[in-house]
């Protein structure tokens, strides 16, 4: 049995608002890291994506112990596109750490999982992060935290936060900028053990516990992590699993019991309720299914996720090079990836496309399902890869509903009007126009889901960089009509082989490569983006015709200019309807659905018609 008090927390915050730096100070000053062990920045963003891109995609559980008191600590994700794992997280814990951005103040993922964390009556402690920023307005940004909550319709205890200064990194928070001293995490341990309740659940009732999260271990297969809800958990002991409609789906034992002490998951005997725990010894069961002693017959309630937006078919890669850097292929194992991706993801949905050889695959965004395709191309699959579309509804009266997203835009003055003439275009409404600071314009509007569908990496090209845009689901509302697509037309190779300087120089005036001398290109492979709105077959390919003559002219020397390499999701983003992205473990190409041009004319003929 565990005599320890416990206390259990979510650090919730926007993206890069200094959440996982937070963490790593806790993990320092409790004790749970020895103070020579070595560990890395961010040490909770175990993912290799996580690291690369810098932000947190999978919620993880750790825990430290302050004067004889535990306290599990859950790490979620700052992006809106993984509010899935915030959701299920929040149901395990009984207080939230909100972190804002002392410049920044709240921004839209701050208000969503701020409403779900209220919704669900959970007590919040405010730290306004970042104060050493030469921008930073703390005493600002504490009153737009108030009005936030007071939006949300907190009530008069949430309302009633205590509030923190800190700067993460350097691993310090206070009460009072003024008269404080600056040198640990001590008023916030001593704030979380005071403000946030100790579980209040029945060790003597049978055993329950909801499954949050899902991972797998190639010794202990399936492991579930969630807070026990009531009884006591004991290793060996006989379990069976319920589905959400209370079915039994398996019986077992519980054949190893995991609780966190700082980076590691640490083997115990028996653990009661209120803890967080990680089991293992099921083979079917899934997240949002309750793991229980044999007696009980009713299932725990699971927290409904919000419904996926938007959608791309996953299909097997046909393009001449398929097979020649990866080797999941068939649309077999494919099919099986993306099975087990949806059981441990519950904000994504897998069902088959019409013609059997391809997948639906529905999620929040652009980042979490391009998150999914960077994974398994690394894990050696070869894809083909839609545009994304969004997901419609129909209201009671018959009437078409999109989804919405509201967008905080942060930009320079000088760049505001370019902004709003471009969101205009894609039907997006102005809300709110407000200085932001340091010559800033803050702007929020609603736009349809679809009409920001590639407008990312133009909105940074408009603002010269310097512009910041963050999204959030706002919901579904009244289908906003069409919405003017990529102007532009491509440049589509017509023959197969290594493109070369002579016919990559003789395209240079026609648009924009994305092609280099050397790189394989086959038929039907989009290799540049076109000056006008119509797509022109080229021959990169074309290499120049020899002769007897020599020129005073050093023609062979013709300098290009470096061709456009896109990401991942800048890819998925460009593309057209007609159009698909070609991803390999080592290549990310840009195709035609329809590479042979007569294919292509019937395909457009069809559409017309």
């Amino acid at each position: 049995m565990c005599p320890m008090e416990l206390r259990n927390i979510a650090i919730i915050a926007h993206v890069d608002h200094g959440k996982t730096t937070l963490v790593d100070a806790f993990l320092k000053q409790s004790g749970a890291v020895r103070a020579n062990a070595r560990m890395d920045d961010c040490a909770m963003d175990s993912n290799d994506q996580e690291r690369e891109r810098g932000i947190t995609i999978l919620a993880k559980c750790t825990a430290v112990e302050w004067k004889g008191i535990k306290i599990n600590i859950v790490d979620t994700p700052g992006h809106a596109d993984f509010g899935g794992e915030v959701e299920r997280i929040l149901s395990m814990v009984d207080g939230v750490c909100l972190l804002v951005d002392s410049s920044e103040g709240p921004l839209p993922q701050t208000k969503f999982v701020l409403s779900k964390a209220l919704g669900l009556g959970l007590r919040p402690i405010v730290i306004v992060n970042k104060i050493d920023r030469q921008d930073a307005r703390p005493d600002e940004v504490h009153t737009e935290i108030f009005d936030l909550f007071a939006a949300l319709g907190a009530t008069d205890a949430q309302l009633d936060f205590p509030t923190l200064f800190a700067v993460g990194r350097e691993g310090w928070a206070v009460r009072d900028l003024e008269n404080e001293e600056r040198k640990d995490l001590t008023p916030l341990f001593e704030t979380i053990v005071s403000h946030v309740p100790a579980p209040k659940l029945d060790k003597t009732a049978p055993f329950t516990m909801l499954a949050t999260t899902l991972e797998f271990d190639n010794f202990l297969g399936r492991i579930l992590t969630g807070r026990i809800e009531s009884g006591v958990a004991k290793v060996n002991m006989p379990l069976k699993v319920l589905s959400r409609d209370g079915k039994v789906l398996e019986t077992g034992r519980a054949t190893k019991l995991l609780t966190f002490r700082g980076l590691e998951r640490v083997p115990v005997e028996s653990a009661e309720a209120g803890d967080i725990i990680a089991l293992a010894g099921m083979t079917n069961a899934n997240v949002s299914d309750t793991f229980c002693a044999p007696e009980v017959t009713v299932p725990l309630k699971a927290r409904p996720i919000d419904p996926p937006t938007l959608a791309m078919t996953f299909g097997v890669n046909d393009s001449p090079f398929a097979g020649l850097e990866g080797d999941k292929l068939t649309t077999r194992v494919i099919g099986a990836r993306l099975a087990r991706e949806a059981e441990g993801n519950v904000a994504i949905k897998v069902s088959e496309s019409e013609d059997k050889d391809a997948f639906e695959v529905a999620g929040r965004g652009e980042l979490q399902l391009g998150v999914l395709i960077e994974n398994m191309r690394r894990e050696g699959f070869e894809l083909s890869i839609s545009r994304p579309r969004v997901l419609f509804q129909t209201d009671d009266q018959g009437n078409r509903l999109e989804p919405i997203e509201e967008v905080v835009i942060d930009v320079d003055e000088q760049h505001s009007g370019v902004v709003v003439e471009k969101m205009s275009i894609r039907k997006g409404e102005l809300q709110e126009l407000k200085p932001a600071g340091g010559g800033k314009v803050r702007m929020v509007f609603l736009a349809p889901s679809r009409g920001l569908i590639g407008y990312h990496g133009e909105f940074l090209t408009d603002t010269r960089g310097t512009g910041v845009m963050n999204r959030l689901f706002h919901g579904y509302g009244p289908y906003k009509g069409s919405i003017a697509s990529r102007r532009e037309g491509v440049l589509i190779a017509t023959e197969t082989g290594e493109a070369n300087q002579y016919g990559l120089f003789h395209l240079a005036d026609r648009g924009s490569q994305f092609v280099s001398a050397g790189t394989k290109i086959y038929m039907g492979m989009i290799v540049g983006e076109h000056t006008r709105d119509n797509d022109l077959e080229v021959n990169p390919l074309k290499s120049k015709a020899l002769t007897n003559f020599r020129t005073v002219m050093k023609d062979d020397k013709q300098d290009l200019p470096p061709p456009i390499i896109m990401t991942l999701e800048q890819a998925i983003a460009y593309i057209q309807d007609d159009e698909l992205v070609e991803v390999t473990p080592k290549n990310i190409r840009l195709r035609k659905r329809y590479l042979d041009a007569n294919d292509r004319k019937r395909y457009a003929k069809k559409l017309a018609g």
